[in-house]
């Protein structure tokens, strides 16, 4: 069976995110799809995560419980669970590196899971991470690119 695989409409892997999906424009999360997810998978769990930041690897979106028959996440829609990003709040945070701080990469990690998750909304990444060992049947990456001038 070929590999779980992550796609956007709005990009392609290592391009750079449109404004519209970042701090500078609407700040809408970018349609997400998947394919080749593994027979047994009953959730999906995302992971957004810029680790160019200065203050460190930043966490732009966290989501669990995505159900993997729907085949997408579309534009703008929040995920059926999710967890606090890096700015404190729930669910798409857009990309906004510092201005003059060269490209960042946003890394969109997708996981096929043996298991439906029991995290309370506002989750945090390690909280996720941890719920998610020893479940994860295939891993999916997508890499999104933006720069502020």
């Amino acid at each position: 069976m070929p590999d779980l695989e992550l796609t956007s409409p709005a990009f392609d892997d290592g391009e750079p995110i449109p404004e519209k999906h970042t701090a500078d424009g609407d700040g809408t999360s970018p349609r997400l799809e998947w394919d080749n997810v593994p027979e047994e998978t009953r959730t999906l769990a995302l992971v957004v995560h810029d680790p160019d930041a200065p203050s460190g690897d930043f966490v732009h979106w966290v989501a669990w419980n995505i159900d993997p028959d729907a085949g997408s996440l579309d534009e703008d829609v929040p995920a059926p669970a999710q967890g606090t990003h890096g700015f404190g709040g729930r669910g798409w945070a857009g990309p906004s590196p510092p201005e003059g701080h060269g490209p960042h990469r946003y890394f969109f990690e997708l996981y096929a899971l043996d298991t439906e998750l029991d995290l309370e909304p506002g989750a945090a990444r390690e909280q996720l991470e941890d719920a998610i060992d020893g479940h994860v049947l295939a891993k999916a990456q997508l890499i999104g690119t933006y720069e502020r001038v």
